[in-house]
């Protein structure tokens, strides 16, 4: 991946299913011996609690648990804001919390790792795209022209990527306005169309 030709291996654990809150209350009511809704009543006033604190420019540290802090970045259809030059830059209102961070506390870890046996899978390696970024994005919104839309299947082939990995990249390409890209449906029937002047607005 660093352009050097050298393979190396990264290691997942493969998950088999999400678990649910209330699956998740099941068991910690099973186990814990609390009944449904104080845990219930926990959790909630917990999910409550972190929202205020990380919302209001905190980061919360819960032990054995591990520490929770916000991130920022720019409204949809906002580009980003330049170093250099005299361009305006964004005020506060153009920002937005999107998401919080969570660094698991070595306690959580370790008894994670007192349930956990692991046994080898099968090997899937990485698929490298042989064209930049630039030329991918070229690739696409040729293919965009000549067909009135782009699936995420037609990327694949354009790019050489895994499903997964175009997929990513796509929704990264259209966040950003100035690459002409965007969607139309939701779900499965979602495709990337080019994006009109007005939707850079």
């Amino acid at each position: 991946m660093a352009g050097t030709g050298e393979k190396k291996a990264y290691y997942r654990m493969k998950t088999y299913r999400n678990i649910g809150m209330e699956e998740f209350i099941q068991k910690m009511t099973y186990h814990g011996g609390i009944s449904r809704g104080t845990a219930i009543s926990v959790l909630s006033q917990a999910v409550e609690t972190l929202g205020e604190l990380v919302g209001s420019g905190y980061s919360v540290s819960i032990e054995g648990l591990g520490t929770f802090k916000a991130t920022i970045g720019l409204r949809r259809n906002k580009e980003m804001d330049s170093l250099d030059g005299e361009d305006p830059k964004h005020n506060a209102k153009s920002l937005s919390l999107n998401g919080v961070n969570f660094r698991a506390d070595k306690e959580l870890v370790k008894c994670a790792g007192s349930y956990c046996e692991l046994e080898r899978s099968h090997v899937s390696r990485l698929r490298k795209s042989p064209y930049t970024l630039e030329e991918r994005l070229a690739r696409a919104l040729q293919f965009i022209d000549e067909h009135g839309f782009m699936r995420i299947d037609d990327y694949v082939s354009l790019t050489g990527f895994s499903r997964a990995t175009a997929c990513k990249e796509l929704i990264a390409l259209r966040r950003n306005p100035s690459n002409g890209i965007t969607t139309q449906g939701r779900g499965p029937a979602t495709v990337y169309v080019r994006r009109r002047i007005k939707d850079k607005e």
